[in-house]
C-alpha cells in the first residue's frame, strides 16, 4: 500500500522522503493513465495540465521507494492505453526523490484562484485574493484530490451549478448573495472526487446535498476538504457508493451532477435520470468528444434534451432537463 501525505501545506512538509513518479502524457488519455498508475502502485494519481506545453502531468507521490520494475509495468501499461486509440502524447516516465516542501511550493506556482462570475470563488488555503461582496469562497488545495477547478469538466458543472442558482445574468453580487440566503434547491454529486462540487453547492445555498464516490480515497479527501470549508451539517453528506449498485432511490434533488467515464453514464443513465426532479438540471461531464453524441443519444431517449453544452480541448461536457 502506498502512502500518502495528507493533502494540504501542513502535512506536505514532512520529514520522511518523498517519491514521486510521474507520467507525461495528454488531455485526452490523462484519465485513463491516472487510473493505470494507481491501479500498479495501488495508490490514487494527482493530474496536473501544463498550459504552457499543452502536457498533462500524472503524478503519484509515495513515502515508500518505488519499485524497480515500475518503468517495464507503465511502459506495457501506456502501450495499452495506445491500442485502445487513445493519444498517450510523450509517454516519459520519471521517478525522482523531493523534498516534500518543494512539492507543496510546484503547487503554489501552478495552481491559481478560479473565479465564476460573481457568485464563486476557489482558491488554494495560501492564495491572498480575496473575494469580491456577496462572492461565495471555496478552500481547496490541489495535490492528492481529483478536482480542483482547473479541469474544463468541473469548470462546466461550476458553472451551471452557479447558472442554477443565480439565473439573471444581470444579477449584482449583492443579489447573488441574497438569492443564495433564499433559496432551497438540493444538489446531489455522483462521483464526487475531492468533493469540490458538493462543497460548492453548500457555499452557493444549496439544501440538501449528497455526494458519493466509489472510491474510499477520494470520500476521505472530500470530507477533509468539507471540514476545511465548514461544510458540515444536518444537510450535507458524504458517502461512499456505487452507483452500479444502487436501487432505484425515490429521493430526487433539483440539480444533478455526474462526472462518469461515458460507459458508466450509459449504463446507469435511468438510475441517474430518476434522482432528477421534473423540473431539475442534470449535469454529465467527463465525457470524450467522441463519445459526447453517444451519451446525448441515450439520455434523450430517457426523455431529457440538452440545454447547454461546453467543448475544451479532448473534453465535452452537456446539461439536460425534461
Amino acid at each position: 500500500m502506498v502512502d500518502f501525505p495528507f493533502n494540504g501545506e501542513s502535512k506536505m512538509k514532512t520529514q520522511k522522503p518523498l517519491w514521486r513518479l510521474s507520467v507525461a502524457t495528454t488531455l485526452e488519455a490523462e484519465d485513463a493513465v491516472a487510473e493505470m498508475v494507481g491501479d500498479l502502485l495501488n495508490g490514487r494519481a494527482s493530474m496536473y495540465f501544463d498550459v504552457e506545453k499543452q502536457t498533462s502531468i500524472v503524478s503519484l507521490f509515495s513515502t515508500k521507494k518505488i519499485p524497480r520494475d515500475i518503468r517495464t509495468r507503465l511502459a506495457a501499461g501506456l502501450k495499452n492505453i495506445k491500442a485502445c486509440g487513445l493519444d498517450i502524447g510523450p509517454g516519459r516516465i520519471s521517478i525522482g526523490r523531493v523534498k516534500a516542501q518543494d512539492w507543496a511550493e510546484s503547487w503554489k506556482r501552478h495552481f491559481k484562484p478560479i473565479t465564476i462570475g460573481n457568485a464563486l470563488l476557489i482558491k488554494p488555503s495560501w492564495s491572498k485574493q480575496r473575494p469580491r461582496p456577496g462572492q461565495a469562497v471555496v478552500i481547496l488545495d490541489p495535490g492528492l484530490s481529483f478536482g480542483t477547478g482547473q479541469h474544463p469538466t468541473t469548470s462546466f458543472c461550476l458553472q451551471q451549478l452557479v447558472a442554477a442558482m443565480v439565473k439573471s445574468p444581470q444579477t449584482t453580487a449583492k443579489n447573488a448573495a441574497r438569492s443564495r440566503a433564499a433559496a432551497t434547491k438540493s444538489f446531489l454529486d455522483i462521483g464526487t472526487g475531492s468533493g469540490i462540487l458538493a462543497i460548492a453547492a453548500v457555499k452557493l445555498g444549496y439544501r440538501p446535498v449528497e455526494a458519493f464516490d466509489f472510491d474510499p480515497a477520494a470520500v476521505r479527501v472530500a470530507r477533509a476538504n468539507a471540514v476545511v470549508n465548514d461544510a458540515n451539517g444536518a444537510f450535507f453528506c458524504i458517502r461512499r457508493d456505487d452507483i452500479t449498485r444502487q436501487p432505484v432511490r425515490s429521493e430526487k434533488f433539483d440539480v444533478v451532477c455526474a462526472n462518469l467515464i461515458s460507459n458508466l453514464l450509459i449504463a446507469e443513465r435511468r438510475k441517474i435520470v430518476n434522482r432528477l426532479k421534473r423540473k431539475g438540471l442534470l449535469v454529465l461531464a467527463g465525457i470524450l468528444k467522441s463519445e459526447f453524441s453517444t451519451v446525448k443519444t441515450a439520455f434523450e431517449r430517457t426523455g431529457l434534451r440538452l440545454v447547454s453544452c461546453r467543448g475544451e480541448k479532448e473534453w465535452m461536457s452537456g446539461a439536460f432537463t425534461h
